[in-house]
């Protein structure tokens, strides 16, 4: 229904942006990796997925279309909803999730929270065929310090993905964050909350 949205950046989250288009204000529900790529530029376009249930209604932004494409062959695998997408593309960048799959990989979704060694193998075994036909293999969004920000964006943001309050503030104290900006925060708190 929705191509892609253009505008400026009225909200900005972690894993939650508002975009001003033409006076209207469309929240999109994004990775990590999608925040960090349209963080600094003044007029994002964002491929969307809109999420159409019975009881909800969601729109999610994208980056780039490799990043959309690999979300909707996500949600095709059984097992798989919207909110691990996410955290799938929260936890790797697309390119990963491509070598990932064409690499039979699967530690490297078990790594990811919520993902147990029969939905990683699942993936694989369901998305392997659709990858190695696709021409375009992404090259990496960078994740670059960019903002200080402090912990309670974080955990703002791991809340909004569904962790309870109590676990991300004791992955937080195992972690050593000089520097850090909220989504590298926000990766290291996921990779100990998985496991």
């Amino acid at each position: 229904m929705y191509e892609y949205i253009c505008g400026k950046i009225a909200e900005y989250h972690p894993t939650y942006i508002v975009i001003d288009c033409a006076g209207v204000g469309y929240g999109l529900h994004v990775s990590l990796f999608t925040a960090q790529a349209v963080k600094d530029k003044g007029t994002p376009k964002l491929y969307t997925h809109l999420y159409v249930r019975e009881d909800d209604q969601r729109l999610y932004g994208f980056a780039s279309k490799i990043e959309r494409q690999i979300f909707r062959q996500l949600l095709s695998v059984s097992g798989i909803g919207t909110n691990t997408a996410i955290i799938i593309l929260s936890s790797m960048s697309p390119a990963q999730v491509q070598r990932a799959i064409l690499s039979d990989d699967v530690e490297s979704f078990r790594s990811v929270k919520g993902i147990g060694p029969k939905t990683a193998k699942r993936i694989i075994l369901d998305l392997k065929d659709k990858m190695s036909k696709s021409d375009q293999l992404t090259a990496d969004i960078n994740v670059h310090p960019t903002d200080n920000t402090i912990r309670s964006e974080a955990l703002s943001a791991l809340v909004n993905l569904g962790f309870k309050q109590k676990d991300v503030l004791l992955s937080f104290k195992q972690i050593r964050d000089d520097g850090d900006t909220v989504e590298d925060l926000i990766k290291k708190s996921l990779a100990l909350l998985s496991k």
